[in-house]
């Protein structure tokens, strides 16, 4: 499916809307309730065995990703704020709480999302702080991108789940 190209349209969650989505283990979507798909813009069998990246936004780091399969492949819940790109063009932020769904042998079967709206304090500081990740990443790679990731949290004393969770309080 070809990705379309970002108009600058934003959409907004409602303080009571979730998201939830669950992809197969190559990142396939294979469940998205209705916010999921309505928010996307892309119809329920045009999402389905898609890969979840098909939302991946150019203004979202690299770095994130990374992170985000790393803890999940190693059976760690993480958040992290993303920035979806819709059928349209348009886009929409979240606060996504990303987790494998293990089976009884304890393999991983599947990986689950629940995702909402970003508080205010966050999108402050995140799109501000991804374009910064961004201009690394396109200088140096994600290892450049991830250097500075680190170098901020050290710089505040914190760690990255301190840090994502502390902006959405």
């Amino acid at each position: 499916m070809k990705r379309p190209a970002p108009t600058g349209t934003e959409r907004f969650l409602k303080d009571e809307d979730f998201i939830v989505s669950k992809t197969d283990l190559k990142g396939r979507i294979i469940y998205g309730n209705k916010i999921f798909i309505k928010m996307s813009g892309y119809s329920e069998s045009e999402l389905l065995g898609s890969p979840h990246s098909i939302l991946r936004h150019p203004d979202m780091p690299k770095i994130v990703f990374k992170l985000l399969w790393d803890r999940i492949q190693n059976k760690e819940e993480i958040f992290a704020y993303v920035k979806n790109l819709c059928k349209d063009g348009g886009y929409y932020w979240v606060f996504a709480n990303v987790t494998a769904t293990t089976a009884p042998d304890g393999s991983i079967r599947d990986y689950h999302s629940v995702r909402r709206k970003p508080s205010d304090k966050a999108m402050q500081i995140i799109p501000q702080l991804y374009s910064r990740l961004l201009t690394a990443e396109r200088s140096g790679g994600m290892e450049a991108s991830g250097r500075l990731l680190n170098d901020i949290l050290n710089e505040k004393g914190v760690s990255y789940d301190e840090f994502v969770l502390g902006l959405q309080q």
